[in-house]
Parts: C-alpha cells; structure tokens; sequence
C-alpha cells in the first residue's frame, strides 16, 4: 500500500513538471494581466493607472523568443531608444477632436491642436483560463486628460495554445461618447514595435522584410498601400520568425493602409490617406454620439518566413470567420 501510494507520488511530480502543453492560463493582476501559453510566459496587458494607453509586453514566439521591443519599459543593450511611446502592441490614433492618443508620454510634446488624450481602464470585464484558448474582455475610456470621456473602447482578446504559433485575436468595439472625428494623420492605430534585429532597416543589424497580400516587399512598396494583410519577418537569434497582422473583411474602411516603416513599427492605420495617398485626401471619420465602429484583426507569430508560414492561408481561414 505504502509502494503505491509513493509510486503515485511520484508520477505527480512528473506530471508536474512537464510543460503544461495545450493550456492557456490568464492570471489577472492588479496592474497587469498575465497570459501564459502551453506552460511557458507569452505576454503581460498593462492596464495599471499609470500607463497611458492599455498595451501587451512583451510578446514571444511559440520557441520563447521576444519579438517586440523592450524599450522603454525595459533598458536592453544594442536595441534602438526612438519613439517612447512604442509600447509592445496598443491602439490609439494620433488625432481624435485634436487630441493626440498616439505620442501621448508624459514626455512627449503634444503635436495636435489639443494636447494629449489618454486610454484609461474603467473595468475588466472578463476573464478566462482553457485548454485551446484563453480570453480577457476589458471596458476602457478615451479621455482627455482632464478626465472627459470621448470614447469608450470594449476591447476583446483571445489567445490560443498551439505548438509552433502563436495566435491573438482582437474584437474592439469603439463608440463614441459624444460627436467625435477622427482626423486624418498617419500616426496611428493598431500597431506593434517589432524587436530590433526583425526591422527592415540595416543600421542597427535588422534582418526584417515587410511582405504583402499582393506580393509587394519591403517599406517602399508596403507602406501606404491598401492590404488585407502585412507579414514583417527576420531572423532573430538564429531562427527565421515573422508577425503577421490580418484585417478582418468586417473590420471599417476593409482593406485597411498600412503605416508600416523600416525602423520596426507595424502599424495599420484607415484614417491616414492625406499622407498616405496624397494631399488631395481626406481620410477623417465623424462618429456621432452612440456610433461605433468594430475593428476584428489577427495578429500570428510564426516560424519561417511569409511562404513557408503559409500566410495567405491563414488569411483565408480568418476571413470566412463569422
């Protein structure tokens, strides 16, 4: 009887230790929530009173390699130290009724008519640990910093366990509190700030090709354009890894631009024509009090490049999602 009960004991302990593969565990803090993939850490979402706008740090590939930069909120040797408001993943823009969400740090000048605004949390509404997937569903607010409410945002986030992917989606429903415009500008909205090894640009020893859904590479041909999707790959720390971004054919303004650039921002961005297009163009949005628009995206971080990820396959899989 005493054999038995150390046998089981000990195959506890086994079972223990391995990694905790097919699982995804949300662990809500009181500044953070953390998202732990298949028994390993994947990201962290900030959502404490002192950030300016809700973000996802670091995030990693399924092989456990950090694929954003740390900057700031982390000092690395050899990373680049532009843009302090590149933080992780976020959504904001740069000009909603003249107040800029986008380079909103303390300190940062304001560049729109009216100063900073600021993505505060009012509730976490949701969250939840499974097997395939694992879920947070948060209430947040556009304010100006004196505290009037423009927007609210109900942001949902699913994250799914798969042994060589790495797969977010993202459900944001923003309504607007009172009449709200959306200026034109090509600072913003759902963006990543890649690792510094993955950037396009050589300077700093970036590796990164930007690709699109026509087939169109690198910063020249990407940024600016209309795609359905973007893929941004590299070789980081000897092994090829990319992040792909998928515009849900709901999602406004489908298929949306891309303010994508060679120094590691991955941005897409409808409200940008006037610099992405030309001078002629007007890419400002007027929502009325109790509108909403509802962005559904995809973010896949995958081993190989483009190809070999077979990106446009996924695309296709997203798109038919209902």
């Amino acid at each position: 009887m005493k054999r038995y009960f150390y046998l089981c004991l000990f195959l506890c302990l086994v079972l223990a230790a391995l990694p905790a593969w097919g699982q995804v565990k949300v662990t809500q803090r009181t500044d953070r929530i953390l998202i732990d993939i298949d028994g390993k850490p994947f990201s962290e979402f900030f959502i404490g009173a002192g950030v300016m706008k809700p973000y996802l740090h670091p995030l990693r590939s399924a092989s456990g390699k950090i694929v954003t930069r740390r900057y700031p909120m982390e000092a690395v040797e050899g990373e680049s130290k532009d843009h302090p408001h590149h933080r992780g993943l976020w959504f904001t823009h740069g000009d909603v009724n003249g107040y800029d969400f986008w380079g909103n740090e303390p300190s940062q000048k304001g560049a729109t008519k009216n100063g900073k605004g600021k993505v505060v949390t009012k509730r976490i509404l949701d969250v939840k640990s499974g097997k395939k997937s694992g879920s947070v569903k948060a209430l947040f607010e556009w304010q100006t910093m004196d505290g009037k409410p423009l927007l609210t945002e109900t942001r949902g986030m699913i994250f799914y366990s798969d042994p060589k992917l790495r797969t977010m989606d993202f459900d944001i429903l923003l309504t607007a509190v009172e009449k709200v415009k959306f200026g034109d500008t090509k600072e913003g909205v759902f963006a990543i700030r890649l690792a510094t090894p993955l950037e396009e640009q050589k300077k700093m020893g970036g590796t990164g090709k930007m690709v699109n859904a026509e087939g169109k590479e690198g910063e020249k041909q990407v940024w600016g354009k209309a795609s359905p999707w973007v893929d941004y790959y590299g070789t980081l720390e000897g092994e090829t890894l990319g992040i792909a971004i998928l515009d849900h054919p709901t999602s406004p303004r489908h298929p949306t631009y891309w303010h994508s650039r060679a120094y590691g921002l991955f941005a897409s961005n409808i409200w940008g024509l006037h610099d992405f297009v030309d001078k002629t163009k007007d890419g400002s949005q007027t929502l009325e009090a109790g509108q909403s628009l509802r962005f559904r995206i995809r973010v896949v971080i995958h081993p190989g490049d483009t190809a070999a990820a077979g990106i446009a396959g996924l695309y296709k899989k997203f798109a038919t999602m209902k």
